[in-house]
């Protein structure tokens, strides 16, 4: 089992969940990516019933930890709706992966009118902490 795609399903899952409401098309998108990565379904299963603790994710590479921040920002738009609570967890694994917790709002506003690149360019210019 890969290490980077269980914590990165492990978070998704608490994101789909953080609004109490675990829509269709966020399992949807969770199952997917387990699929591209060759994750099973029931590992995914074991997952969302057992969601593991979210620790330390300093040991990811940049390139992990935007991948892990623009899989969140997709998450909350996969049901087209977004809720605070959301936001508020997005924050806090932003700040986990060494981000400013205010590259969330520039990735919500801008997720649709950026191209991916200029995203990252962005973030890695003016959201990482120091």
């Amino acid at each position: 089992m890969d290490i980077v795609t269980k914590k990165q399903l492990n978070i998704l899952i608490q994101l789909a969940e953080a609004d109490k409401h675990f829509a269709k098309a966020e399992r949807e998108m969770i199952f997917k990516i387990a699929k591209e990565r060759n994750y099973s379904d029931e590992d995914v299963n074991q997952l969302i019933r057992n969601p593991e603790p979210i620790e330390t994710l300093g040991a990811l590479s940049s390139d992990q930890k935007l991948d892990y921040l623009l899989a969140c920002i997709r998450l909350i738009f996969a049901d087209h709706k977004i809720f605070e609570s959301e936001l508020i967890f997005c924050k806090g694994i932003a700040i986990k992966l060494g981000f400013k917790k205010t590259v969330i709002e520039y990735l919500v506003e801008n997720f649709d009118k950026e191209t991916e690149e200029t995203l990252k360019s962005k973030v890695f210019q003016e959201f990482l902490l120091t």
